[in-house]
């Protein structure tokens, strides 16, 4: 078995092959470019192995591995992808004081070199490649939310300044109406200020739906009495943000529409669960990567950082700890998103809910006990491609 390191980097990587049963070097480390000549010279210094007597091992950290990865995969390798904090931890055990790339190399190889039962890395297959771009995907889905929570807050707290009783007015926020008043006088001193007509012109919705009951003419009355400050910057900032708002949601749409089709494509089994949405499965699905790579349920939950943290130490037994938040924090994320509308989808999650609250447990402790339940039914529907069947559950 030949083990291959590889050190990835922006402009050139760098790789050594090492026998696995001698420890030799075949070939000593060296450096190769992160172009399409660098790629052919690599698969030339493999070319006197056989494929399957190859293992690849690289770091899954940033982006400058996925183009060598997929090139690599392409041509029938087989790569396994490790953890940095898996490399950098083996490096300190050995008590390594020297970093370099050279040096990486070999220490991939050493995490490589590990039995079957404690093997700290994870195989990636050319077919399951998809699903990198579904956890980029879902992932900015993540991401694009955050920051519109961000631009929500920043206007909401400038409306608090220059309108206060704007919010009153509406029975829900951000609706069309809502919107293209913002994004048209972002005042109380504005619409005040304003014949009625082009006020008007704000309330005028195409389409299906119903309409909302505060009238052009109460609108203008309640800016006029309004206590909200004069300022033009904040006024300034609200037509900035409901412009941004605007533009974050339409990208949201576009997102969820493409993740919608990955997930119809993956057709798994846990979209028979009930709670489990397109997003919510293809992010599940895509931040856990091939099944395979997991023997059992635990390693699932020990990945998604939902495991409860154990101390003990002599006498001492520690019986109230928090979970590890070690792994993938968006898969940690989708499930506590999730697990209350799984809770209520269920009679059997919400009688297994309830009766943590019962033993004492708070409720974001018995949220932790429910997501590691559904993490064990996932790996199982995953496992046999079943669907998900209520009866089945104790």
């Amino acid at each position: 078995m030949k083990l291959v390191g590889i050190d990835v980097g922006k402009n050139s990587h760098h790789f050594c092959v090492m026998d696995k049963e001698t420890g030799e070097f075949n070939v000593a480390p060296s450096s190769f470019s992160n172009n399409k000549e660098g790629f052919d010279s690599l698969i030339n210094s493999l070319k006197p192995y056989s494929k399957k007597s190859i293992l690849i091992g690289m770091e899954d950290t940033g982006h400058y591995h996925v183009a060598l990865l997929k090139f690599l995969l392409s041509n029938g390798y087989t790569v396994a992808l490790i953890n940095p904090k898996t490399t950098d931890l083996t490096r300190k055990m050995e008590g390594g004081i020297t970093k370099n790339d050279k040096l990486d190399t070999i220490t991939i190889c050493d995490v490589l070199d590990t039995p079957e039962r404690k093997k700290q890395y994870r195989i990636t297959k050319v077919d399951r490649f998809d699903l990198y771009e579904q956890r980029q995907l879902t992932r900015h889905h993540h991401n694009l939310k955050e920051e519109l929570n961000v631009y929500c807050n920043r206007l909401q707290k400038s409306i608090d300044l220059v309108f206060p009783e704007f919010n009153t007015l509406f029975s829900s926020k951000y609706s069309i109406v809502y919107m293209n008043l913002l994004k048209t006088f972002g005042s109380a001193e504005a619409i005040a200020s304003t014949d009625i007509r082009t006020i008007r012109k704000c309330f005028e919705v195409k389409g299906r739906g119903g309409r909302i009951s505060l009238t052009p003419e109460k609108l203008k009355e309640c800016a006029k009495n309004s206590i909200g400050i004069s300022s033009e910057v904040e006024t300034i900032q609200i037509k900035h943000l409901v412009n941004q708002i605007t533009l974050i949601k339409e990208q949201i749409a576009e997102i969820d529409k493409k993740i919608e089709e990955f997930s119809i494509k993956n057709n798994s089994p846990i979209l028979s669960i009930p709670g489990i949405s397109h997003f919510s499965g293809t992010s599940i699905l895509a931040e856990l990567g091939d099944i395979g790579n997991y023997s059992k349920p635990s390693q699932i939950i020990k990945f998604a950082g939902v495991a409860p943290y154990h101390y003990e130490s002599s006498q001492y037994n520690a019986q109230h700890t928090g979970i590890t938040k070690k792994g993938s924090k968006y898969l940690r994320k989708t499930l506590y998103q999730i697990i209350l509308t799984v809770i209520n989808n269920n009679p059997v999650f919400k009688k297994y809910y309830l009766l943590k609250i019962s033993q004492g447990k708070g409720h974001r402790c018995a949220q932790g006990h429910c997501i590691r339940k559904l993490l064990r039914i996932i790996y199982h529907l995953l496992e046999t491609g079943q669907s998900f069947d209520p009866a089945l559950l104790r």
